[in-house]
């Protein structure tokens, strides 16, 4: 039999088995803490997107909702 994996919660540091019930996080009041991070930009997702379809589409997405901002120069 092998022991679950244990990790540590990324709020606020307390080991936690892959096994809890609110894994990765030690309870719910982390996992809340954390989402209200995400929501308030705490947290940025810093690597540059690679996927040139991804790049085109976004790309696309902008220039609908902003049609004249090359104009603004």
């Amino acid at each position: 039999m092998t022991t679950p994996k244990a990790l540590f919660c990324p709020t606020c540091r307390k080991v936690v088995l892959a096994t809890d019930e609110d894994f990765p996080f030690c309870s719910d009041r982390c996992r809340i803490l954390d989402l209200g991070k995400w929501a308030s930009g705490d947290y940025k997702i810093s690597s540059p997107i690679q996927d040139p379809d991804l790049l085109e589409e976004l790309a696309r997405s902008n220039a609908n909702r902003h049609p004249h901002a090359s104009d603004e120069d």
